[in-house]
């Protein structure tokens, strides 16, 4: 699926279709022909019955070839629809040479017809089911993943060839699409649009990206073996490469998190603590960095160092002056947003000097030196080309530095310590941090579900007490984050601050939805201990019909949210309602077998 396009125009994308406008019968053609089975193990029984394309568009949503002509520059006018053409070139001041990989994200098209964010707006996301919330938060952006070669060229006037290669996808998995992209790339720069085509047919004949699974994928000659994860981030990450008749390349594949945290915060590691504050309570941050590929690392990292706690406002790994949220991130009439932004581009220091935090990287790749940067710096000082790397607010921060992780990374800095043991210190003390923070309000929303004895098989399944800010406040005292923390500080303040900020929200309806599915999986276990025939000798018929129609809506909820029951609990209701329905007459069984008609 090689996207054409012609390269006499400043900076083209070459897709054939508005990304907006697209649903998955545009991407590709939608012949029905039987294909064979993928080559990643068993097939779900699902899977035999795709069509073409179907499994291309479970991975990529589209492959897209940039050009840029030197020679006219940022001649023509594009369309906000069309920015991701922007988004795939560094800013000109980058000074980008060689091969460059990095990735930026961006909001599905506001005027979609069938717009997600509109159904989340006007849709009760207490009500949906927990796979389906994530489902549609995570469809209500793309990824794009950039390779970007820039490279002398004498047979150009200019001299310099620059083009890059897009996969775009709604799936986070950034460490994965940056290794599909080394071994696609290179052969693409080397033998152009045949080879795409070979690899959308490799993609085609992948298994679905299915959790938990092992999955082996072949790709232009080379097999990568990984295994798929439900988690926000993975201890480790294998890249073993190698001849595919002799080999796998082995990637064991993480979600949106995996990066180098120490690698990326080293520039200003002496506020990680003040940073992952700020993350966890959604401030607007503004990242400016010298490249796309520090810039997008960084806002990973950011988003990564709460969890297990899910990052739930916006974020973009790279932006640029062309996005079509350009004007909404920028103004000065209100607020800045809950959102953490990665720049590249010296006009956003004057831009976006009226946001609250400003983090001002240098060069990575000095990252084997212990760095200098101590005080946090005041945003009047902050210039539009001479500012030194920092960080810039007046935010005060609600606990008391952590000198010991300091020095430990310090130590290791002078000491040599590979990056790997540096990020693995810095991740663990960002998972126990976030943890300390996040168990007495588990503890807390725990003891808010009711005593499983107030379960009655024929009452409504009870319900949730409310979240008292104030009750919760007083558990502190004896079972807050002293428990777990060396940290000392104003935790009440702290958790005051989170309680309303949008990560609370993200995570308490998370919490809600999943104890109420579990309450619902524990009526609908008591109702399968019942013995309903001998309860409805006592009832007329309607009242039997009524309850078969009901018992009909339990075992379809339980079906369509995935509740959490135990094994053979439906398979026992399914027989509970067959049994009652054979005992009414044969007309009322004729039309309680019919399937409900949609």
């Amino acid at each position: 699926m090689a996207l054409q396009g012609p390269e006499e125009v400043g900076e083209q994308v070459e897709e054939p279709e508005d990304l907006d406008d697209q649903d998955a019968s545009s991407i590709s053609p939608a012949e029905e022909i039987t294909l064979p089975p993928g080559p990643g193990g068993d097939e779900e029984p699902g899977e035999a019955f795709l069509l073409p394309w179907d499994r291309f568009s479970a991975w990529l949503h589209c492959i897209c070839v940039v050009g840029f002509d030197l020679e006219l520059g940022q001649a023509v006018e594009v369309k906000p629809k069309t920015s991701i053409c922007y988004l795939s070139f560094p800013d000109s001041n980058s000074g980008c040479l060689g091969d460059t990989q990095f990735c930026f994200r961006f909001r599905q098209g506001s005027n979609r017809k069938s717009s997600l964010g509109c159904f989340l707006e006007n849709t009760d996301r207490d009500m949906l089911p927990l796979f389906l919330m994530f489902r549609l938060i995570a469809v209500c952006h793309y990824y794009g993943y950039v390779y970007f070669r820039q490279v002398r060229d004498k047979s150009l006037k200019r001299g310099y060839f620059q083009k890059s290669l897009v996969l775009i996808s709604k799936l986070p998995y950034v460490t994965f699409f940056h290794s599909l992209l080394k071994i696609m790339a290179p052969e693409y720069f080397e033998k152009q649009e045949p080879c795409l085509e070979a690899a959308c047919n490799d993609v085609d004949r992948w298994p679905m990206p299915h959790p938990g699974r092992v999955l082996t994928l072949p790709i232009m000659g080379v097999v990568i073996k990984v295994t798929a994860r439900l988690r926000f981030y993975s201890d480790q990450t294998k890249i073993i490469t190698g001849v595919a008749s002799d080999s796998l390349v082995s990637i064991v594949l993480p979600t949106i998190h995996e990066v180098d945290l120490f690698r990326c915060f080293h520039p200003v590691f002496f506020h990680i603590q003040m940073l992952w504050e700020l993350v966890l309570l959604g401030e607007a941050l503004v990242v400016m960095a010298p490249s796309p590929a520090e810039s997008s690392e960084t806002v990973l990292a950011l988003v990564s160092c709460i969890s297990p706690l899910r990052y739930c406002s916006d974020f973009r790994p790279y932006f640029t002056i062309h996005d079509s949220e350009f004007k909404e991130y920028t103004t000065r009439t209100q607020a800045p947003p809950s959102v953490i932004l990665g720049v590249t581009n010296p006009f956003f220091a004057k831009t976006l000097q009226h946001w609250p935090h400003i983090i001002r990287i240098g060069d990575m790749k000095q990252a084997g030196e212990v760095a200098k940067q101590m005080k946090v710096k005041k945003l009047k000082n902050l210039k539009t080309l001479d500012s030194k790397p920092g960080v810039y607010t007046a935010y005060k921060p609600y606990l008391n530095k952590d000198e010991e992780i300091i020095k430990q990374l310090q130590k290791g800095v002078q000491q040599k310590r590979p990056s790997a043991a540096q990020n693995a210190i810095l991740r663990r003390y960002f998972l126990e941090l976030t943890q300390s923070f996040i168990i007495p309000l588990e503890r807390y929303v725990a003891s808010l579900m009711p005593l499983q004895k107030s379960i009655s098989p024929w009452k409504s399944p009870p319900q949730l007490r409310p979240f008292v800010q104030q009750d919760f406040m007083k558990t502190l005292e004896k079972a807050g984050p002293q428990l777990t923390s060396r940290l000392k500080g104003d935790w009440i303040g702290l958790y005051r601050h989170f309680l309303k900020s949008p990560n609370f929200d993200g995570w308490f309806r998370s919490r809600k939805r999943e104890m109420t599915q579990k309450l619902e999986a524990l009526h609908l276990e008591a109702l399968c201990e019942e013995d309903l025939q001998q309860r409805i000798q006592k009832h007329t018929e309607v009242e039997v019909v009524d309850l078969v129609l009901k018992l009909k809506d339990k075992l379809s909820q339980a079906e369509r949210e995935q509740l959490p029951v135990r094994p053979g609990t439906l398979s026992k209701l399914r027989a509970h309602i067959e049994a009652v329905i054979l005992t009414l007459p044969e007309d009322l069984q004729g039309i309680l077998h019919k399937p409900p008609t949609s």
